[in-house]
């Protein structure tokens, strides 16, 4: 018989179903659900190779002049920003860790979105010992889903990690967005934390710049480039490390303002 989730009889049962819904209010777009991944979806351990074939070719129709390397990083991109998410909300806002590796996800469209995890022991502990614990965890993850990519196309090691890591301080800038009275030096000190367990120094940091109204604020500084420009070639990401330094830095303060403008109404 099929489990019925909508009445969890465990606590491992209670416990996902809390992680699912505290991701889903916290981001406004995550969307998952207990379970077994369909057969269709991704999931490590499984023969991936027909869903990620069809997710390159439905790329490869929706942006023929891109070419192969844009292919290439999407597929990653698309792999990884679920798991992460998972990661970072079930260390600093769930306060446990579920079983990152089995995660199922789905395609839609040219995206990889909606997941499924199944029910089970949650790892709980002081925030540092979860970090290393779902760090080394989405590290192992990140390495099935390269060798699982290049089997279909080719993505070099260190351009994959530079946006692994680059996908980790987006999230470590948005600590203070998830959990308000974080302070700086806490998430720099968090964000340390992350990196190291994911085995990422080096690739990537948060820097400190300021804001005109005086408050100190931590933005990305990333290595490494997603190609999103051979899609709109007039239009770099804020923090896209082919522009000068002042730009990136601007732009990334400039996109702070206005989004604290508007949270604060």
């Amino acid at each position: 018989m099929s489990r019925d989730f909508l009445f969890a009889p465990t606590q491992s049962d209670n416990a996902l179903t809390r992680l699912i819904s505290t991701a889903a209010l916290a981001t406004g777009f995550m969307k998952g659900a207990p379970g077994a991944a369909p057969p269709d979806w991704h999931q490590p351990g499984r023969d991936n190779q027909a869903f990620l074939t069809d997710l390159y070719g439905k790329l490869e129709a929706s942006y023929p002049l891109a070419g192969p390397p844009f292919y290439a990083v999407r597929l990653w991109t698309n792999l990884i920003w679920q798991p992460a998410y998972l990661g970072v909300i079930a260390v600093h806002l769930h306060g446990a860790v579920p079983d990152l590796c089995a995660i199922g996800q789905n395609r839609n469209g040219i995206y990889v979105s909606d997941y499924r995890l199944l029910p089970g022991p949650q790892y709980r502990d002081d925030t540092e010992a979860m970090i290393t614990k779902a760090g080394q965890d989405l590290r192992a993850f990140a390495d099935e889903a390269l060798a699982e990519i290049n089997a279909v196309t080719s993505l070099k090691r260190r351009p994959a990690l530079y946006l692994l890591a680059e996908r980790m301080l987006s999230l470590m800038v948005r600590l203070r967005h998830f959990q308000p009275h974080l302070g700086l030096e806490e998430q720099l000190r968090f964000c340390t934390l992350w990196l190291e367990a994911m085995g990422l120094e080096g690739f990537g940091r948060l820097e400190v710049t300021r804001l005109p109204d005086g408050r100190d604020i931590a933005i990305v500084a990333r290595k490494g480039c997603c190609l999103d420009y051979l899609i709109t070639p007039d239009r770099l990401c804020a923090s896209c490390p082919k522009q000068s330094k002042a730009l990136r830095v601007a732009r990334q303060r400039e996109n702070a303002m206005a989004e604290m403008e508007t949270r604060d109404g």
